[in-house]
């Protein structure tokens, strides 16, 4: 046997291999998620709210599990959780602004002119 011809069925087999990686990855990506699987993603239930650095090692984190707030200050020589079990209530929205009343009055005013200081 010739080192070509060995050379030569290495190849091809190296190419059946990636052609048929390539076919499970392409049917996988347009037919694996969404073929008729309605399964969603998990809601994420922890989110860091707010971070404050108390100096150059420490750092304070707002963080929020499901509804309860935790705030925890990292860094330093130990990592400490300073207040647990803060309940969370998101903020009302506020109301739009409508008309002024039919009372309301907005006088007009002029303004005092420069005051004079005596030269002396």
């Amino acid at each position: 046997m010739e080192i070509n011809t060995l050379i030569l069925g290495v190849a091809t087999l190296l190419f059946a291999v990636a052609l048929i990686a390539l076919l499970v990855w392409a049917f996988k990506t347009f037919f694996g998620k969404s073929g008729g699987s309605t399964r969603r993603a998990p809601e994420k239930r922890l989110t860091v709210v707010e971070t404050a650095e108390v100096d150059s090692k420490r750092t304070l984190y707002l963080l929020r599990r499901d509804d309860v707030e935790h705030l925890v200050m990292i860094g330093g020589p130990v990592d400490v959780v300073v207040e647990t079990g803060i309940r969370w209530r998101p903020q009302p929205q506020p109301q739009p602004l409508g008309p002024p009343h039919d009372d309301v009055i907005i006088a007009k005013t002029e303004t005092p002119g420069r005051p004079e200081y005596p030269k002396s």
